[in-house]
Order: structure tokens, then sequence, then C-alpha cells
């Protein structure tokens, strides 16, 4: 075969430190199109970016010439410094240690845009924890409480 066909669509979550509430309206669109340039310049398409004041939610295509971990890294470090120039009191802003990403079927990529599109509706009910328990759930995915959260 001569050719790599490769079609990876991830669902990558993660929050700010500590689930500090600093993702405000003033900076929430801004952010999102920083963080969507970051997964395109890696050749990581992205298709929808959503979250809530303490975390981001990304839906992209993984590049067949990256490693998720370095998209991973590349989003984390340098949103964190842009995010620090943005306003007053965002000085100390960082993301948290870990993350989420989980596979998607390509038959459930609207569902996910869908999900994603409604994060502030969705966090009027359920708190981030919550939501990440229940993605870790559905995907079985085996985690010890005590070092899920930083």
């Amino acid at each position: 075969m001569g050719q790599s066909h490769v079609r990876n669509y991830i669902h990558i979550i993660f929050s700010t430190k500590n689930r500090m509430p600093l993702i405000s309206n003033t900076v929430e669109d801004a952010l999102h199109r920083y963080l969507g340039g970051i997964c395109n310049n890696m050749e990581c398409p992205v298709i929808k970016i959503g979250g809530y004041t303490d975390h981001v939610h990304i839906l992209c295509l993984l590049s067949k010439k990256r490693a998720l971990v370095e998209l991973l890294e590349d989003l984390k470090s340098h949103s964190s410094k842009w995010v620090k120039t943005q306003a007053a009191g965002l000085e100390n802003f960082y993301w948290q240690n870990g993350y989420g990403a989980f596979s998607v079927n390509p038959t459930e990529v609207d569902t996910v845009i869908q999900y994603i599109s409604n994060q502030h509706a969705h966090h009027d009910k359920r708190t981030f924890q919550e939501e990440h328990r229940a993605f870790l759930k559905k995907y079985n995915v085996e985690y010890d409480e005590r070092y899920v959260w930083d």
C-alpha cells in the first residue's frame, strides 16, 4: 500500500488548574480561536471548540504526522502564555497537568459538535468533574480519583 489513509476524530478535554473559573466571556471566543489556530497549524484541523469558565473541549482530526501528546503540549503551553497577556488578573493562568482525549466514531461527530456547542447550558446542571467522570465511565477508562484532579 503506497498511501497512508488516516481519519482520527479526537475529542480533547482539559481544565484550568484547580478548575479556576478564569475563562470569562471577554476572553472565551478569542481563546477558542487561538486554540483552533494551534490545531490547524499542527495539521490537526479543528472541527469545534467550546467550553465553560473552567475548561475547554476540542474536536479535531488528529494529523497522521503528529502524536497526541505533542498536540496537547503545544495547545496548553502556547495558549497558557497567550491567556496571561489578555487581561489583568490572568497573570497566573495555568491549565491542569492532565487531559482527556477520546476517539470519536465518524457517525457520532455531529453529536459531539452539538454537545460542545451547548457547554454553557450543560454546565448550569453539571460540574466539570461530573462531566469528566461521565466521559471516563463512557469510555471505560480506569482511573484513581486521587490523581485525576490538580
